[in-house]
């Protein structure tokens, strides 16, 4: 079985890109390259319950299990060590990817707290956009037992897109529900 945006991606989103921006090829059509999630630890670095939290909460979210960020450097002031856990984080690509999207774009923004778009601000000049969520509970995946604790989370969507326009573009026709302004 196809997920669903990628067979919108291959039937509808190609031609009008290659319309829109002069494409000869379809290869040249900016695509979604992967997905990164990442949740980082803060001041509860040294809780290992909160790890384990944090790790059960992205393995739901996600569908596959979370390698853990460690710190590469100690820093005195944030009361870091060298090899101290600071984080998780987990990158999908291929079909769990478009599913994961999916997902996203038709269930978990709606869900989000005085939801009124996203920013546009976001992309970067590569064409990859990055998205801050306050808390990990508008995911549907997130049970009662894993919302005890609040948390933000941050998504990276990596594209092959060569500027920041044909990346919003490319995000908008999937369906991405961006601001006016």
């Amino acid at each position: 079985m196809s997920p669903t945006l990628l067979t919108q991606y291959k039937e509808q989103i190609v031609p009008a890109l290659k319309k829109q921006f002069g494409y000869t090829s379809d290869m040249q059509v900016p695509r979604i390259h992967k997905v990164v999630l990442n949740i980082g630890y803060g001041k509860v670095a040294k809780d290992k319950a909160f790890i384990e939290h944090v790790e059960k909460t992205l393995t739901a979210i996600a569908g596959q299990k979370p390698v853990l960020t460690k710190a590469k450097k100690s820093i005195s002031n944030f009361k870091i060590r060298q090899g101290m856990p600071i984080g998780a984080s987990v990158t999908l690509r291929g079909p769990r990817m478009y599913e994961f999207l999916y997902k996203f774009i038709h269930i978990t923004l709606p869900r989000v707290r005085d939801f009124r778009g996203l920013s546009k601000k976001g992309m970067d000049r590569a064409g990859n956009y990055t998205i801050g969520l306050k808390e990990q509970i508008a995911f549907p995946e997130v049970t009662a037992d894993l919302a005890d604790r609040f948390y933000g989370l941050e998504a990276t969507i990596v594209t092959t897109a060569k500027n920041k326009e044909a990346g919003l573009a490319l995000l908008q026709a999937m369906g991405m529900p961006f601001r006016d302004k």
